[in-house]
């Protein structure tokens, strides 16, 4: 089975979906954004107010690096992974197939607001409540999102079970396509 990544932005559901892909492809999955807390002991919140945003982006790089050199899982990226060149190119080179998860703003702003950790361990990057910033930010990522991915889901749509065997279905015809040097970007939105 191939790796899997997720990509997208926060509260589009990469962990939740990961989770659920991993039990039925059985196989192990991975949160980058645990995993780089783990790590460093620290939220991703006190990383970026207390050594900056360029300092998380630089640790997160390296992590990606490490996690897409490991054993083949289904790997659920934080949401601001596409930023850097080198993370799309490492995606594109050994992240895939990558889906991209997607869910309109109003939908993204409800389940960061439902979230209590959200203050925690999800930073306003502009320097905004994390909520403001919504928008703008899915706009703005939108093409980075869209160059990385093998495929396009919307997470608002449907329940995250019946999303995961959407998934597990496309990739089934996506290995096909791959092996077959047909593979081309789909959309589900």
């Amino acid at each position: 089975m191939p790796r899997i990544t997720l990509i997208g932005y926060r509260g589009c559901g990469k962990s939740t979906v990961a989770a659920l892909l991993a039990r039925r492809l059985g196989i192990p999955w991975r949160d980058a954004d645990a995993v780089l807390e783990e790590r460093v002991g620290l939220s991703i919140a006190t990383i970026v107010k207390d050594r900056g945003e360029p300092a998380f982006r630089d640790l997160e790089a390296e992590l990606l690096a490490g996690l897409l050199a490991g054993d083949p899982c289904v790997l659920a990226t934080g949401g601001g992974v596409v930023l850097r060149s080198g993370n799309r190119e490492l995606l594109q080179q050994r992240g895939r197939p990558v889906v991209w998860l997607t869910a309109p703003a109003d939908v993204v702003r409800a389940r960061l607001a439902a979230d209590p950790t959200t203050a925690a361990r999800r930073p306003g990057l502009s320097g905004a409540d994390p909520l403001a910033e919504v928008a703008s930010t899915l706009v703005a990522r939108e093409p980075l999102y869209r160059a990385c991915a093998d495929a396009v889901f919307d997470s608002a749509r449907q329940p995250p079970e019946q999303l995961a065997e959407d998934i597990v279905s496309w990739l089934q015809r996506w290995d096909v396509a791959e092996r077959s040097g047909t593979a081309a970007p789909e959309s589900f939105a």
